[in-house]
């Protein structure tokens, strides 16, 4: 368990989720569910028994170093990995496993999302632990690929190829595809060959390094030349001027789309994304209207709507069927939910008209 690492990402604005989420409190430093613990407490707790405590990276922005700070406590400085300019997730991956591996080559990392929603976490653990244990011998990228249980467009997906050679549980990936249409999202179900990509990759410090050489040679340079700065005052310096010269790519366009070794471990632990508006009213508690109300609200003649407003004001909604009702702060939004898509359009429009205080 020593050579066990987690690296977490949360660095992302979560614009999906505005006005909750904003640019200087995004939805994983949030206690959404209303559980009591924020999306990236959760994320660190159910990797416990994975691997030890001071073997968790975080790599966030510069912005929320104070947010990671006071939600996790426990975290050295060295442990929490500060971008200085968001690149997507190649180059974040990358600046993690690169440091990761100037301490330990014989690393065997989990890299995962910080605003996951994960409901049975045993499962999650069991799987999780299996698939470190076949990583650590075999030069294999693993993604772990979720069980669909309807035709959703929100997310990617994943062909596994059943007739290749399997390594224990593991098949090969035969394609992956980005979110699709309704058309294809019920292709891909009824199919039974594809599942949902939940964007959580595990494979050995050395196995990543060569297929960052391999596919993305201009980002694996960068962060090579950063070895002997890594875990030293020089690091934060050296890392400006490593991001600058990293384009902006995915870790799935950039390797895993081109790798040769990409296997996928069919999973089933109660999984989503927590990304929209949908996907927190799927998750969450419903009345017997179908509706879910968080704040001090009243409804009449209203269905299947999710109203998530300050509990110190009283809201009353009447007459709406499939709708979005969020306050936070400065903003109200008031959206069809089946138009949810277009809030990312929502917020470059206020950010250019209203300016940045509303984003």
């Amino acid at each position: 368990m020593e050579n066990n690492y987690v690296v977490i990402m949360a660095g992302g604005i979560g614009s999906r989720f505005w006005p909750f989420s904003r640019q200087h409190f995004p939805k994983q430093f949030q206690d959404i569910l209303g559980v009591g613990k924020t999306m990236i407490q959760q994320t660190v707790e159910r990797f416990d028994g994975i691997c030890p405590p001071e073997n968790i990276y975080i790599v966030t922005s510069e912005d929320y170093l104070e947010l990671v700070k006071a939600q996790l406590p426990f975290l050295r400085d060295e442990q929490i990995l500060l971008e200085p300019v968001r690149r997507n997730t190649a180059p974040c991956i990358a600046y993690a496993c690169y440091k990761i591996a100037s301490k330990d080559p014989d690393a065997n990392i989990v890299v995962s999302p910080a605003d996951h929603v994960i409901l049975d976490v045993p499962e999650f653990k069991r799987v999780v632990s299996g698939v470190l244990e076949t990583t650590k011998y075999n030069d294999i990228l693993v993604t772990l690929g979720i069980r669909p249980n309807r035709p959703d467009t929100g997310y990617g997906y994943i062909q596994v190829q059943e007739d290749s050679k399997p390594i224990g549980p593991l098949k090969k990936v035969k394609t992956f595809t980005e979110k699709p249409n309704l058309e294809l999202a019920v292709a891909f179900v009824t199919s039974g060959d594809f599942v949902w990509n939940a964007g959580i990759f595990i494979w050995n410090a050395k196995t990543i390094l060569n297929e960052f050489k391999k596919h993305l040679p201009d980002i694996s340079e960068a962060f090579t030349e950063l070895n002997d700065t890594y875990y030293t005052e020089r690091e934060r310096k050296a890392l400006k001027e490593a991001y600058f010269q990293c384009r902006n790519i995915s870790i799935d366009y950039g390797i895993m789309e081109h790798a040769d070794n990409v296997y996928v471990m069919r999973s089933d632990f109660g999984w989503s994304d927590l990304g929209t508006w949908k996907s927190l009213y799927e998750q969450a508690d419903k009345n017997r209207d179908e509706n879910v109300l968080q704040g001090n609200v009243m409804t009449y003649e209203t269905r299947e709507c999710i109203v998530k407003t300050p509990k110190d004001r009283l809201v009353v909604v009447q007459g709406l069927q499939n709708y979005i009702v969020a306050e936070y702060d400065n903003v109200l939004l008031i959206c069809e939910k089946e138009q949810e898509q277009r809030i990312k359009q929502f917020v470059d429009d206020v950010k250019e008209k209203q300016g940045k205080d509303f984003v």
